[in-house]
């Protein structure tokens, strides 16, 4: 009896098999470390174990690179604050480009105290000659990188690139006049060229609209003193540290030293348009002109990243199909981001170190932290 029914046994016991394997139960998630819950605060707005969930998995996957801080602000309070080994609250974080977001909020400063005009011609003595077409760039046309300037960013190989010649090379003593003696390879307003170059010449006409001087200290103080007096020590930035070159010329393109707190604190001035704690510090105007798209580069406003969608194709360097087309973003070299989502009442900072592949990698699970804040 026992040899008769075994082949029926054991068809059962095949068929609760594959039964189980085509049905799993739910895959559990390891437990969050201490590190990973103490990071998040009381009242963080977004689920308390998801937002550490995906925070920590920021510092910890693979293939994303170094996150060395993570600072969230939902509706101006602290939601969440982590730090790699090796960095904490006081250590100060090169800005790379997210520099040129910080010029753009003086540039707007200097153009509300009627000492530049946004779509006069840019103010550089040697454009002025006459017959010289550079004459034709406005204000307008470099904060929107659409200059016409000759212009090569990141080439290959690197020391051929128009920025590192200027940082690094010919042109480091004096920046501005090494960008400045570019020709024109496209008419002034017709073609969007990302240029570190291009910002270094704003930080120039700022310095001239602030003083008359050509000597480097008396430049330097000028527009250190402006930014102390009307941008960082009413907003609290008080670990900013501005770079200069030798020539006395803000390196406002890249060089901005500040916690990823005050690089907070700078991005949540942005998303209240300017205003801190009923000051209005930069006009809410002019907030509003650097996140309109270029009418060359739907992803770009006045020295500034927008999360607007581009032609199918091409690569967005944020992710409109993840956040509000209103969100825009300061973007620094090797992976610094302050992320600024006015509709989810959000300013997310990332900072830290990955290669052009990571960052594709890292941006996916920096939007697993902004999706968990819904738009209002």
């Amino acid at each position: 009896m026992t040899l008769r029914f075994a082949p029926l046994i054991a068809l059962a016991l095949a068929t609760s098999s594959l039964v189980s394997c085509g049905s799993p139960g739910p895959v559990e998630e390891p437990p969050l470390s201490d590190e990973a819950l103490a990071a998040v605060s009381k009242d963080p707005g977004a689920p308390t174990k998801a937002l550490a969930r995906a925070a920590d998995e920021l510092f910890t996957l693979d293939g994303l690179g170094e996150t060395r801080a993570l600072v969230v602000y939902h509706g101006g309070k602290l939601a969440l604050e982590r730090y790699a080994p090796g960095y904490d609250k006081d250590t100060r974080f090169v800005s790379w480009s997210m520099a040129k977001t910080v010029t753009a909020v003086m540039i707007g400063m200097l153009v509300a105290d009627g000492q530049l005009r946004l779509d006069a011609p840019a103010p550089v003595p040697r454009w002025q000659r006459t017959g010289d077409p550079r004459a034709e760039i406005t204000l307008r046309h470099l904060l929107q990188m659409r200059s016409g300037l000759e212009h090569t960013e990141a080439g290959d190989p690197p020391w051929e690139s128009g920025e590192v010649r200027m940082l690094f090379l010919d042109g480091r003593d004096d920046m501005a006049d090494y960008a400045t003696a570019q020709p024109l390879e496209a008419e002034p307003g017709e073609k969007f060229e990302y240029s570190s170059n291009t910002t270094v010449i704003l930080a120039a006409i700022a310095a001239r609209a602030l003083t008359d001087s050509k000597d480097p200290d008396v430049r330097r103080k000028a527009v250190a003193d402006y930014l102390k007096a009307r941008l960082f020590e009413p907003l609290g930035m008080t670990s900013a540290v501005p770079e200069f070159d030798r020539a006395g010329t803000l390196i406002g393109g890249s060089l901005i030293h500040a916690t990823a707190r005050d690089w907070a604190k700078f991005g949540e001035l942005l998303r209240n348009k300017g205003s801190y704690r009923g000051e209005q510090l930069v006009p809410r105007q002019w907030v509003d002109e650097m996140v309109e798209p270029s009418p060359r580069s739907p992803q770009y406003g006045l020295q500034t990243w927008l999360n607007r969608p581009l032609p199918e194709g091409e690569e967005h360097p944020l992710f409109p199909d993840r956040a509000p087309h209103s969100a825009f973003s300061l973007i620094g070299h090797m992976g610094q981001y302050v992320f600024v989502s006015p509709a989810q009442k959000l300013t997310v900072v990332r900072l830290g170190h990955s290669n052009a592949e990571e960052r594709k990698a890292m941006l996916q699970q920096l939007a697993d932290v902004i999706e968990l804040y819904p738009a209002s």
